[in-house]
């Protein structure tokens, strides 16, 4: 995707900067001898795809550290061993970017590209990300359905609609398994995003979520 480049180089935000690097010196102790990422992380997956992903953020020692969306965290573990099962990837774990994995048919990205403090980001901060995330749902022409992981994950596509298209919110909410037609006629779904604090607490288990995915790839 075009947009990849103007990502990758971005530093509009002051606050991620400073962390994403801080991060990428300081390092988690099991990874000690590897080179982290530290940049802006963009979407991964089948450019053609009908399904979009959409999370918060790259993880500080998952994105951040691999490049890759979705990869090398406990989230990602969770996730694609999901999507493995459903049959949308080709392997059962997202652990690098030399790991071989495929998605089928799915587009995996994150409304915002660089890891926060705290995994909690500024209005400011997503405000400054939209646009990179603006261009990466509209060049994915053959989207039908989007899942947003989290609320902060639908609330950037609900701005998506309302600044492309003539949209007003009406009677709309994030909520797990919730499902809204939108004006293009994609289907946003909303999931509770698959962090170890949603999975410990039981909050989304490997069930309901496959119980999702079925639901969202009929």
């Amino acid at each position: 995707m075009k947009i990849n480049s103007k990502i990758i180089k971005c530093h509009n935000c002051s606050r991620l900067v400073e962390f994403r690097e801080k991060v990428a010196k300081e390092k988690r102790k099991q990874y000690i001898d590897e080179e982290y990422w530290g940049k802006p992380v963009t979407g991964f997956g089948d450019l053609k795809a009908e399904t979009i992903i959409v999370g918060l953020a790259p993880a500080a020692h998952g994105g951040n550290r691999t490049g890759r969306v979705f990869t090398g965290d406990k989230s990602a573990e969770f996730l694609y061993r999901c999507l493995h099962k459903k049959g949308v990837s080709n392997l059962p774990n997202s652990i690098n970017l030399e790991d071989g994995l495929k998605l089928k048919n799915t587009y995996i990205t994150t409304a915002l590209k660089c890891v926060p403090p705290g995994d909690k980001p500024t209005s400011k901060e997503l405000f400054n990300c939209f646009d990179y995330f603006g261009e990466e749902m509209k060049n994915l022409k053959r989207s039908k359905r989007i899942i947003a992981l989290g609320k902060i994950a639908f609330d950037a596509c609900i701005k998506f609609y309302k600044k492309y298209y003539e949209f007003k919110v009406k009677d709309i909410s994030f909520g797990h398994g919730s499902s809204y037609i939108m004006p293009d006629k994609k289907v946003l779904f909303g999931c509770y995003h698959p962090s170890p604090r949603n999975v410990n607490t039981g909050r989304i288990d490997e069930k309901k979520m496959l119980d999702f995915l079925e639901k969202v790839y009929k």
